[in-house]
C-alpha cells in the first residue's frame, strides 16, 4: 500500500493555522468533509476527537495519525496538514507536533486501516522525508516528497 494511494493532491494543507489539538483536528475535518461529499465535519471531528480521548495520536518527532472510522465512507481517506509553528498534540517524546495525517476508514475496515497505519508509520520515522514534507514551500510540493517517498518501496 503506497500512501498516495491514500491521498489526493488537494488533501495537503500546507499551512494549518490552528494552534490546538482539537483546533488542528476541526481544521483538517473540514477540509476532509468539503471535499468527501458523504462526510460531515461535526460527526468527522467527533470520531476524531473521540479516538484522541482514547490516546494522543501523536507518535512523536513532530508527527500525528489522528485516525478513525466511519460509516459514511467507501474506503481510506486521507488528509495531510503542517503546522509551521507546531501544536501540542500530546505527544509522549514531549516535542510538538507539526506533520497531522488524517485517516479514515470504512467501520468493516480492519486489515487495510492497520496496513495503512503501519506504513504511514513506518515513512514518517524517516527524519529526512519529515524535514522535506516541513521545509517544502506549499502542498503541491509536499505531494511530490510523498509520492518520491513511495517510490522508493
Amino acid at each position: 500500500m503506497k500512501i498516495v494511494d491514500l491521498i489526493r493532491r488537494d488533501m495537503v494543507l500546507p499551512d494549518l493555522t490552528a494552534d490546538t489539538k482539537h483546533g488542528v483536528i476541526r481544521e483538517l475535518a473540514t477540509h476532509l468533509a468539503e471535499r468527501h461529499g458523504k462526510l460531515k465535519v461535526e460527526d468527522l471531528s467527533r470520531v476524531l476527537i473521540d479516538r484522541e480521548e482514547l490516546a494522543s495520536t501523536a507518535i512523536g518527532e513532530g508527527v500525528a495519525v489522528p485516525h478513525g472510522k466511519m460509516r459514511a465512507v467507501d474506503g481510506i481517506v486521507a488528509c495531510l496538514g503542517r503546522s509551521r509553528r507546531g501544536v501540542d498534540f500530546g505527544a509522549m517524546d514531549g516535542q510538538p507536533t507539526h506533520l497531522f495525517f488524517v485517516m479514515v476508514a470504512p467501520e468493516s475496515s480492519t486489515g487495510a486501516h492497520l496496513k495503512a497505519l503501519a506504513r504511514i508509520s513506518r515513512v514518517f520515522k524517516d527524519s529526512h522525508f519529515r524535514r522535506r514534507l516541513l521545509e517544502a514551500s506549499d502542498g503541491e510540493t509536499m505531494y511530490e516528497i510523498m509520492a518520491q517517498e513511495d517510490a522508493k518501496y
